[in-house]
């Protein structure tokens, strides 16, 4: 068989640890790969490489399509973004897989109880508060924006639905915080139906996501695969790992159209490095979600079925197993699988996920930049702002100053201070910061760009304006939200 040729990148703390006994194990079950190490982590930052990796190794990740990589540490300091998370974006890594089940001799609540758990989650890797776009808008108040897209969601609903058709699941759950977050979540949500419509034959439902929490650590038997937003996917995820025993067990894929990363979701545990006590299970799982995205079904079967037997004969690393026998280090948990290749579980079956044909590169897109196509219609109506104003006035009195500047076309619809309304009616008992949010409409239902813009100057020489948001409508139905108790 031809050898592929995949990048490489074996991460800070115990990340060369843990690479290196997946790449031993991947040799002795002669894995058709060839690697290519690159350059990428928290020294290559230190270095002076803001992405924190070299040219050389972007433009080897871009070329061979794949990066399987270990644990990355983000530097400790103000503005500095995650290594990681930049990977994911640079590349349009849209899906972020992460798959969760129970492993005979990994002990948990559920496994004691009988209670066999095979949970996929499925977050949207590039959008929401992960977008990092921040401001302090007053000494006092910061501002994060988030962003959903319709492209970028459907992106990811379609993928959750195409995975569960060919791996043959019968369940897609859609968790989201519609019932807060109506334009952003609300988003998220309705695309999810208008996803789920090409897909009659697979089961649609949704939760919002604090009732998903409750339900995954008192019925995780009721999921199969869950798709949510960035940082909700995060937390979740976070949670099911501790289903399975840990981020130990927790393997991921960042998949996109171009470029797929394979990752463990775990830190780069610094108090073990260099100490032989790392626990490579995690990046091993991810391994095999990479050798199946590959094509390479034999071989992720024969490892994971020695990974399972290892596990049921009860050999374990420091950080889970039985207490009462000898830990193993890193290298002779490693030489142990090795030893079990070929070996079947008794209680354990690896998955037979079902592949349609064997992996092909993708063809690099031949623009700089590519664009997501747009899938909303209708027209757009601009009917107002909100203004970000920093002051300590009382709301009445910030009221009175911005009547007596407004024009006769545009009305102070109300002032809200932390998302909750002050003005025109209000408690006394709301507290507030020195940053109002102050929705101004015009008179006959719709205004211009000019308008707006000839306002909030002529406001800005009396008040200390910090950001502005226009109000529009598309297709007759308003792209805004109400304040609290508006």
């Amino acid at each position: 068989m031809n050898q592929l040729q995949i990048a490489v990148a074996k991460g800070d703390g115990i990340g060369p640890e843990i690479m290196d006994a997946v790449i031993q194990i991947f040799n002795a079950a002669k894995v058709p790969l060839d690697y290519n190490f690159i350059e990428m982590g928290k020294t290559y930052y230190e270095a002076g490489h803001s992405s924190g990796m070299t040219d050389t190794a972007k433009q080897a990740v871009e070329e061979l399509g794949i990066l399987f990589k270990g644990p990355m540490e983000t530097p400790k300091g103000k503005g500095v973004k995650s290594i990681n998370v930049t990977a994911r974006k640079t590349w349009s890594t849209f899906a972020n897989r992460r798959h969760f089940k129970s492993l005979n001799g990994v002990d948990t609540v559920f496994s004691k109880a009988g209670i066999p758990i095979d949970i996929t989650i499925i977050r949207e890797n590039i959008e929401g508060t992960y977008g990092g776009v921040e401001h302090m808008i007053s000494p006092d108040v910061a501002l994060c924006r988030r962003f959903i897209s319709r492209p970028g969601s459907m992106q990811v609903h379609r993928f959750a639905f195409e995975m569960a058709k060919k791996e043959g699941f019968t369940k897609v759950t859609c968790a989201h915080k519609a019932n807060i977050m109506k334009m952003t979540d609300g988003l998220f949500l309705e695309t999810f139906y208008e996803v789920a419509k090409e897909y009659p034959e697979i089961q649609a439902n949704d939760i919002i996501v604090d009732d998903l929490a409750m339900k995954l650590v008192a019925y995780p038997q009721q999921f199969q695969i869950v798709v949510l937003t960035n940082l909700q996917g995060d937390i979740m995820s976070d949670l099911c790992a501790g289903l399975v025993g840990g981020l130990g067990f927790a393997p991921s894929a960042n998949i996109g159209e171009h470029i797929s990363i394979f990752e463990a979701v775990h830190g780069t545990a610094p108090d073990i490095t260099g100490k032989n006590l790392a626990n490579p299970t995690a990046l091993l799982l991810s391994g095999l979600m990479m050798l199946r995205y590959l094509g390479l079904m034999e071989h992720a079967n024969t490892i994971e079925n020695a990974l399972l037997y290892t596990l049921e004969q009860g050999a374990h690393t420091g950080d889970f197993g039985d207490r009462s026998t000898t830990s193993l280090s890193t290298q002779a948990f490693t030489q142990t699988i090795i030893n079990h290749l070929g070996k079947v579980p008794s209680t354990n079956a690896a998955r037979e996920s079902k592949v349609l044909s064997n992996f092909v590169k993708p063809v690099a897109p031949s623009d700089q930049k590519m664009m997501l196509g747009k899938h909303g219609q209708g027209a757009e109506k601009l009917v107002g702002m909100d203004l970000f104003i920093e002051t300590e006035q009382l709301a009445h009195e910030l009221a009175s100053t911005i009547q007596s500047i407004l024009p006769p076309s545009l009305k102070l619809i109300n002032i809200a201070n932390r998302g909750t309304q002050v003005w025109p009616v209000g408690s006394k008992f709301t507290e507030c910061v020195d940053q109002y949010t102050v929705r101004i409409e015009a008179i006959n239902g719709t205004t211009s760009m000019s308008e707006l813009l000839a306002c909030s100057q002529t406001l800005s020489s009396t008040l200390n304006l910090s950001s502005i948001e226009f109000l529009k409508y598309f297709d007759n139905k308003a792209g805004y939200t109400l304040a609290q108790g508006q």
